[in-house]
C-alpha cells in the first residue's frame, strides 16, 4: 500500500513476523475519569543504523510515547544488555531488572535505491514475546513520520486505542507586537516539529479547520479588508474562494463528510448558522434567531450540531438536527460557554467556559451531563481533538504584553503540556490520521 502525502512515498511491507497467537489484550487500561494514569515503563533501543538516523528515530519514538502521559521511557544509561540485532530475541531478564514492561528494539538500512528501510519489534518482557513487528520504506528526509507511525503502532497495541501521532495541526503564527500583531495560517506536525507557513502576513487569518476527508482547510482571512472564507488544498497550495457573503463571516468548518462547509454569517446586529455546499455553492439557512449563533460543529455521524447561542442571555451550547430542527439547550453550568468542538468518538463535546474572570477548557456529554473541567487559565480557548478523541489541544493567552502558546492535555487534565512553536500560536485545528 502505497501513501502520498506532500510528497511522501511510503510503504508498509507488512509484518516481520506473525504477531502472538493469543488474543490481543490492552497492556495499559485507559480510563479516561480515572484521577492519573500510571504511566507504562517502556524501553525503548536506539535502532540499529549506520548513521544517526536510527537513534533520532528513536528519540522521536520515545518523546511521542512519553507526552501521551501513558508511557515513562526508560533512561537509556540503565540498559544492561546492548541490542546488537534485533532479530534475536533480547535477554529478557536484563530488561525486567529495571522493570521495563515493554521493550522497543529496531534497525534502520538504506536500500540501494536510495529509500530508508526501518523496521521495529515491539517485546513483552515479562511474557517473553514478541507483540508486533513491522517494516516501512520512505525517503530520508521523511525518517520523523515513520518514527510517528512506529509509536502509533505501539500505542494502539498497547493500549487497544488508536494512535494519534502521525498527523498534523494548522494554527495561526503570530508575530509582532501586540498592538499590531501579525497573523498567519502554519502547519507543523503534532509534536511541534516541520513547522511551514501557509499564507503569508499581509492579511489577518482567522479559524483554520481541516477537512475530515482531504487535505483541505478551509479558513477566514481579511483579505482586501472582507472578511472572506477560504479553501486551501495543503498538497498544491492551491487556494479557492468559498464565496462572498454579506456581513461577517465566522467559524468556518467542514462536515464530516468533507462536502459543506456551515459556518455563522452576520447580518443586522445578529448572526445565524447556514450550509454551504461546496459542489453546488448553495446555502441553506439553519438557525433564525436575533440572537448570535456560531461556531457550529457537526456530530462525526453527521446527523446533529452543536453550536454556540446567546439567545438566553449569555453564550450557552445547543444542539439541533443537521436541517437545523429540534434546537435545544444541553449546557446549564455557571458562567458561558463557546467554541464548543465534538469528539471524533461521538461522546463528548469540548468547549471552552468563561466565570469567575477565568477561561477553562472543559469537556461534557453529548446531552450536556457529566461536565468535567480539564484546565483553567487566564485565557484558554479554541479546543480542538486529536484524531483518536483522547487528548485536546488549545491556546492560552497570558495576561501582559505577552502572545498566546499551544498546550495539549489528556482527558485526565493531568497531563497538561506546552507545544513549543518559534513565534506565538494561536487557533489550532488538529488533522485527521495521515493516509
Amino acid at each position: 500500500m502505497i501513501n502520498r502525502i506532500f510528497g511522501l512515498s511510503l510503504a508498509m511491507a507488512g509484518a516481520l513476523v506473525l504477531l502472538a497467537s493469543t488474543p490481543a489484550r490492552a497492556v495499559v487500561e485507559i480510563d479516561i475519569n480515572k484521577a492519573n494514569v500510571e504511566p507504562l515503563p517502556i524501553a525503548i533501543t536506539d535502532f540499529i543504523s549506520s548513521d544517526a538516523v536510527g537513534g533520532q528515530i528513536a528519540a522521536v519514538v520515545a518523546a511521542d510515547l512519553k507526552r501521551s502521559g501513558l508511557f515513562a521511557p526508560i533512561d537509556q544509561a540503565a540498559f544492561i544488555e546492548k541490542i546488537s540485532n534485533p532479530d534475536v530475541a533480547p535477554r529478557f531478564e536484563d530488561w525486567r531488572v529495571i522493570n521495563a514492561q515493554a521493550l522497543v528494539t529496531g534497525r534502520v538500512v538504506r536500500e540501494a535505491d536510495g529509500r530508508l528501510r526501518a523496521e521495529f519489534r515491539l517485546w513483552d518482557t515479562f511474557a517473553n514475546q514478541q507483540l508486533s513487528g513491522e517494516q516501512f520504506f520512505t525517503r530520508p528526509e521523511n525518517w520523523r513520520r515513520v518514527a510517528h507511525i512506529i509509536a502509533d503502532a505501539i500505542y494502539e497495541r498497547l493500549t487497544g486505542e488508536k494512535g494519534y501521532f502521525d498527523s498534523r495541526v494548522v494554527f495561526v503564527s503570530e508575530s509582532g507586537p501586540k498592538i499590531d500583531r501579525k497573523k498567519q495560517l502554519a502547519i507543523m506536525d503534532q509534536d511541534g516539529a516541520n513547522i511551514r507557513m501557509l499564507t503569508n502576513a499581509n492579511d489577518i487569518v482567522l479559524t483554520p479547520r481541516f477537512s475530515p476527508s482531504r487535505q483541505e482547510i478551509t479558513y477566514m482571512s481579511f483579505e482586501g479588508g472582507q472578511p472572506r472564507v477560504y479553501l486551501l488544498q495543503l498538497e498544491t497550495g492551491q487556494r479557492e474562494l468559498v464565496g462572498n457573503f454579506p456581513g461577517m463571516t465566522f467559524a468556518p468548518r467542514f462536515s464530516p463528510d468533507g462536502q459543506k462547509v456551515i459556518m455563522s454569517l452576520q447580518q443586522e446586529g445578529n448572526a445565524n448558522i447556514y450550509t454551504l455546499d461546496l459542489r453546488s455553492r448553495s446555502t441553506t439557512r439553519l438557525t433564525s434567531t436575533a440572537a448570535i449563533d456560531t461556531s457550529p460543529s457537526y456530530s462525526p455521524d453527521g446527523n446533529q450540531i452543536v453550536f454556540e447561542s446567546d439567545r438566553g442571555g449569555r453564550q450557552q451550547l445547543y444542539i439541533m438536527g443537521t436541517d437545523g430542527s429540534n434546537q435545544r439547550r444541553v449546557s446549564f453550568g455557571d458562567g458561558s460557554y463557546s467554541t464548543p468542538v465534538w469528539s471524533p468518538r461521538g461522546d463528548l463535546i469540548a468547549f471552552t467556559k468563561q466565570s469567575g474572570g477565568k477561561f477553562s477548557i472543559g469537556v461534557m456529554r453529548t446531552d450536556g451531563s457529566g461536565e468535567r473541567i480539564l484546565t483553567t487559565g487566564f485565557h484558554n480557548e479554541g479546543p480542538t481533538w486529536a484524531p483518536n478523541g483522547r487528548v485536546l489541544m488549545f491556546f492560552r493567552q497570558p495576561a501582559g504584553s505577552g502572545g498566546p502558546q499551544i498546550y495539549s492535555i489528556d482527558l485526565t487534565g493531568y497531563n497538561e503540556q506546552l507545544v513549543t512553536t518559534p513565534s506565538y500560536a494561536s487557533d489550532p485545528a488538529w488533522s485527521p490520521l495521515l493516509e
